[in-house]
């Protein structure tokens, strides 16, 4: 689809043995990626952004966090001027992704030179062929669930398209498009484990999850609350989701709690683990991008409205529809609204 990357899918990654011989693949490749410290050129994207139209998260509502984004247009911006102003073997869009996520973001090693591959890297692709004419002018960056945020504030990436929920205290933070994938949290632990869901099953159990994650803040607040079992042990936080997968599979811990949608493509890579119980909330990815880039939002908003018609489907068939079912009315994200006045 993208020239030069070949299609192979992965099959029987299950067990600790293949976990960490993927996580090593995945370690040395991170140092490889190019210019993983710094812009791709001295002026980095969101230095000159206009600040008009920039999105007010202080009056924000979780439950309606994903129609605070900025109206769709196609025209460029201070942010995509230094974009497109890059030259030569810059003049890339700068993408911060996973690359150990099953089907989302992961390097798949039998390909040549073990490309990336997912539903968020066809998106990606699709917003550097908009703003610049080709698919594959896209530098990645690999960066870790904790450090999705600070990669956008630092100027080391454009845009993160990282399975990253749209929430207010982000909105505080980044800027989001619109929605392009709808989920919710649901728990990962192994089959034969009595953990029946999010619910008392969890009492004095071990529970996982990625630091800066809205699984972490759910669990966290849950517990506080009460709605979880006080004796829910919701302290175990790691950089990556992954590493959660790891952790369980090696009896550190006793369940996960993630993006149902990230945990189905963790069970697919594992057989003796599952989802238990019913997604416990209503989640929306979208792309996240540097407060005030405002240009850059709209561009991306146009972008995901045709994409919706003319991509999503096929990248969720390709990459989904054998963890999430071949119907995807589930997934689908809703009907844009965006920023009344924005």
């Amino acid at each position: 689809m993208y020239g030069r990357r070949a299609r192979a899918a992965l099959r029987g990654w299950g067990g600790v043995g293949a976990m960490a011989v993927l996580c090593a693949l995945a370690l040395a490749f991170v140092l490889l990626l190019p210019h993983t410290q710094a812009p791709a050129d001295g002026r980095p994207a969101g230095q000159r952004t206009a600040h008009a139209g920039q999105v007010r998260a202080d009056d924000c509502q979780d439950a309606g966090a994903q129609d605070r984004s900025l109206s769709p247009s196609g025209a460029d911006g201070p942010t995509i001027d230094a974009i497109k102003a890059r030259t030569g073997a810059k003049r890339k869009l700068i993408v911060g992704v996973d690359q150990n996520s099953y089907r989302w973001g992961y390097r798949n090693p039998n390909t040549e030179g073990a490309e990336l591959e997912g539903f968020d890297i066809d998106l990606a692709h699709r917003i550097a062929e908009d703003l610049l004419g080709d698919p594959d002018a896209v530098q990645f960056k690999a960066i870790p669930t904790s450090q999705r945020i600070t990669a956008i504030q630092d100027n080391r990436v454009d845009m993160v398209v990282r399975t990253m929920t749209i929430t207010c205290d982000r909105l505080s933070q980044v800027a989001f498009s619109a929605p392009y994938f709808k989920t919710g949290q649901q728990v990962l632990a192994p089959k034969s484990s009595g953990i029946t869901g999010y619910d008392g099953s969890l009492a004095h159990k071990r529970v996982c999850s990625a630091a800066g994650s809205t699984a972490h803040t759910k669990l966290d607040a849950d517990r506080t609350s009460g709605r979880l079992p006080a004796s829910t042990d919701v302290s175990i936080t790691v950089p990556n989701q992954l590493d959660c997968l790891v952790r369980l599979q090696l009896g550190e811990v006793d369940a996960v709690v993630t993006d149902g949608a990230l945990a189905a493509s963790q069970a697919a890579q594992d057989p003796t683990v599952e989802l238990k119980g019913k997604p416990f909330t209503t989640e929306y990815y979208g792309v996240a991008m540097k407060k005030g880039a405002s240009d850059l939002v709209r561009r991306v908003n146009h972008v995901l409205v045709d994409y919706r018609d003319h991509g999503w489907q096929a990248s969720y068939d390709r990459w989904l529809s054998a963890t999430l079912g071949k119907d995807p009315a589930a997934s689908e994200p809703p009907a844009p609204r965006y920023l009344h006045g924005g």
